[in-house]
């Protein structure tokens, strides 16, 4: 396909042209030199940018969200069961699947119980994922379809479930869920990353999130239908054939959710010093560290990126540790080939910074974690304390270390919204900790294809690489949407040269 995208906007360079042959960018320049092509597209002097990655989501999970019950807007435990009520009345059969809950801003103080659940859901099984989904509410009927989970570790029999229970019972939950209903979600997700500007995810899979199925099926579907491309990660050791999944499913890595601890919402996050309001507690590590070196060894040596799942110190140094270990065995640039890389990576300070530059490691990170959650406020320093909440998610500190970054939202624990996201990494609450605007824009752009190891030598416009565009319904240049904070309207997207949404 030969396709001239015209008198467009490229960067803060307006009157420009973009010539896309057999999928990739073959020239660029002002539009009165352009080429001739099969095909024009008028940009009409809107902007033209590279596409959005969201460098770590949950297709399925997102999708369900969408199309069904999400709490993110509940500001209280009485509307969250208002909700839960309207949903059940809406789905009279089958087990019901909710996420987004947060109970640290709510007037009755507390989480939603199994017993505020029961009854409102009466026998139905109900799940319902808190905002961070490393916990869970679920109903009476719901455990009981759980044998042996009251002997797991997490297990509170007000239903209010953390570490194994729940995981245990997030995969009687979603293994109700119908490839029909499975199919309706992603496609509801891949829909909605369209009309957003987003070109790529990185869905982040594993055993204690979805399954093989599962993954094996977003793949197809994104290969078979128009629209974002998906990259998969599956998050499992390789002690338990996790690299099998990889090599079987052809996936960019054998990590990204390879939980080493857990969230701060849910006091999981694995923690140095103890949590400010739980001081019984500094979190739990799911690991010992000879697995996470196994795991890391085993990668490197067959030279794929190893992923974790890393929100608290603790759990950060561990990984660390493992990789340096390994770097001393087989070197470190076998290490730094395969640029494994750290997902949330909330807490982290300046050795773990330079650890992640001197391994070639990748922060894969949600600025809007900080600005849902961040400031001395919000839920980090009623968790941590104002000190240790103010030095979360020290972008700018990462980024001055030479810490590569993408920029993810974790859908659906934060919605899709790539430009907001970019915004939230420049707005940090914590003063001089975000990133500067174009240090943003590029790392929720080209960070997601070097997260990947995908990335083009002459970055995403270079000639070569793939067309994967976005058209923006502003006038403005780039430059400006960054001062001004704006959110322009994705006008058209090219998937390596397809045009998979708008008329342009």
């Amino acid at each position: 396909m030969n396709v001239l995208i015209a008198d467009v906007t490229v960067g803060d360079a307006r009157g420009r042209a973009v010539h896309v042959v057999d999928g990739a960018v073959a020239w660029a320049g002002p539009a009165a030199d352009a080429p001739a092509a099969d095909r024009t597209l008028d940009g009409g002097g809107a902007l033209l940018t590279p596409a959005f990655v969201d460098a770590h989501v949950h297709a399925t999970g997102t999708g369900l969200a969408l199309t069904g019950l999400s709490l993110h807007g509940a500001d209280s435990l009485r509307s969250a069961l208002v909700a839960v009520a309207a949903q059940v009345a809406a789905q009279p059969t089958g087990t019901v699947l909710g996420t987004g809950w947060d109970e640290t801003t709510w007037p009755e103080g507390r989480a939603i119980t199994r017993h505020d659940l029961d009854a409102v859901v009466g026998d139905r099984a109900v799940y319902l994922a808190r905002v961070d989904v490393h916990s869970a509410t679920v109903s009476t009927a719901l455990l009981d379809r759980v044998p042996g989970i009251t002997d797991l570790l997490g297990f509170s029999a007000d239903g209010q479930l953390r570490l194994d229970a729940h995981h245990a019972a997030r995969q009687a939950a979603f293994g109700a869920v119908s490839p029909a209903q499975r199919t309706a979600a992603q496609r509801s997700t891949l829909d909605a990353a369209a009309d957003l500007g987003i070109g790529c995810l990185h869905e982040m899979a594993g055993p204690e999130v979805s399954s093989a199925d599962d993954l094996a099926a977003l793949l197809e579907l994104s290969r078979s239908t128009p629209g974002p491309l998906v990259l998969g990660w599956w998050g499992e050791l390789a002690e338990r054939g996790g690299l099998d999944v990889v090599r079987e499913l052809g996936l960019a890595g054998a990590g990204g959710d390879l939980f080493c601890d857990g969230a701060f919402g849910s006091h999981t996050a694995a923690l140095s010093e103890p949590y400010t309001d739980r001081p019984e507690t500094a979190g739990s590590m799911r690991f010992e560290l000879g697995q996470v070196v196994e795991h890391v060894r085993a990668c490197t040596l067959a030279g794929v990126q190893a992923g974790f799942h890393v929100i608290g110190d603790a759990a950060v140094d561990q990984v660390l540790a493992a990789v340096a270990a390994v770097a001393d065995e087989l070197g470190r640039d076998a290490v730094r080939a395969c640029r494994h890389r750290l997902e949330h990576v909330e807490m982290v300070g300046p050795d773990a910074i330079a650890g992640m530059a001197r391994f070639g490691m990748v922060a894969s990170v949600q600025p809007a974690f900080d600005a849902a959650w961040g400031g001395d406020g919000g839920m980090y320093a009623e968790r941590l304390g104002v000190e240790r909440a103010l030095g979360c998610n020290p972008l700018a500190d990462l980024s001055d270390g030479g810490v590569a970054i993408a920029l993810g939202s974790d859908a659906p624990v934060t919605a899709l919204d790539p430009w907001g996201g970019v915004h939230a990494a420049v707005d940090h609450r914590t003063p001089g900790a975000g990133l500067r605007p174009f240090d943003a824009y590029d790392a929720a752009t080209h960070g997601g294809w070097h997260a990947a190891r995908a990335e083009h030598r002459d970055g995403p416009l270079g000639i070569g690489a793939p067309a994967h565009l976005a058209l923006w319904a502003t006038d403005l240049t780039l430059s400006g949407v960054l001062a001004e904070r704006a959110r322009p309207t994705c006008r058209g997207l090219l998937v390596a040269g397809e045009l998979v949404r708008g008329d342009a």
